[in-house]
């Protein structure tokens, strides 16, 4: 009997550390190669979509304290900050092994105030001027040229785990009817081109001239009239210019979809978006 008793402790704590070291390489592998994302929000359509899960390149930059892993699960009592973990590598600004990003990519950074992880596109570099004049981003006095492409449409309908509607220039519109936006092709000083969609006149499609400090970046979300980014400070809801060191990764590819409540719901999956290049 004690010997049967001291083989199901051993076979106990062997599991435990299975389980331990799973999750302590699982946590190596997410600090410094690629952390997993799933898209909350419509701020990046039609670049991205509500329900996307792409896996976020953390080498393309290299390494700061908010290359750390955080874990916000409020139901769950659970809040764990990337400073909580690496915050000795937190105040100059710099990074590890660190890379220059490009005008034009898809990066995760981590909020400036709130320190939540947001994905937009980086338009400003460092020591650019950014002004959106009548709905066109102008860098360094010059229009980024959009050319009309169409019309974007999609269903009326509550996205994602949130139930967010979108928003749509043929408003009103009920649910189950086509929610439209107009759609560009818009080139970045450099050749870069993306997709970007346009509901109407908003305060946000004229702005003031931004400067961009240097160490800083200017981020700007696709769906340029539901997004909020660099065009609001962090205190009133936006995000402001971005420090070097809150950068986290580039995104460059969507691995799965999903349009409904759970990316488990796997009968929701979007067929067309498997391994889909980020562009």
């Amino acid at each position: 009997m004690a010997v049967k008793e001291k083989k199901q402790e051993n076979g106990f704590v062997e599991t435990i550390k299975t389980i331990v070291y799973a999750l302590l390489i699982a946590g190596v592998f997410r600090t410094l190669f690629f952390q997993p994302f799933w898209i909350p929000s419509g701020s990046m359509k039609e670049t991205l979509l509500v329900g996307d899960f792409l896996f976020v390149n953390k080498m393309a930059y290299g390494y700061s304290y908010a290359s750390c892993p955080s874990l916000f699960l409020p139901r769950f009592g659970i809040d764990v900050d990337a400073k909580d973990i690496c915050g000795f590598l937190d105040g100059d600004n710099s990074r590890i092994l660190g890379g220059e990003p490009e005008r034009g990519d898809v990066a995760v950074f981590r909020h400036p105030v709130s320190g939540r992880d947001y994905i937009k596109r980086l338009i400003g570099m460092p020591g650019d001027t950014v002004q959106m004049i009548d709905s066109v981003v102008h860098i360094n006095g010059q229009p980024a040229p959009q050319e009309p492409d169409g019309v974007f449409v999609e269903l009326m309908e509550p996205q994602g785990p949130e139930g967010r509607r979108p928003r749509c220039s043929n408003d009103p519109v009920g649910d189950g009817a086509a929610c439209e936006k107009q759609r560009f092709i818009e080139t970045l000083p450099g050749g870069r081109r993306h997709a970007v969609l346009d509901i109407g006149p908003q305060a946000s499609d004229r702005t003031g001239v931004y400067t961009v400090p240097e160490g800083h970046y200017f981020f700007m979300g696709d769906n340029r009239d539901n997004s909020a980014d660099s065009r609001m400070a962090p205190q009133v809801q936006g995000v402001g210019f971005v420090p070097y060191e809150n950068l986290i990764g580039r995104a460059d590819r969507i691995m799965f979809s999903s349009g409904g409540r759970s990316m488990l719901f796997f009968w929701t999956w979007r067929g067309d978006r498997f391994f889909k290049a980020v562009e």
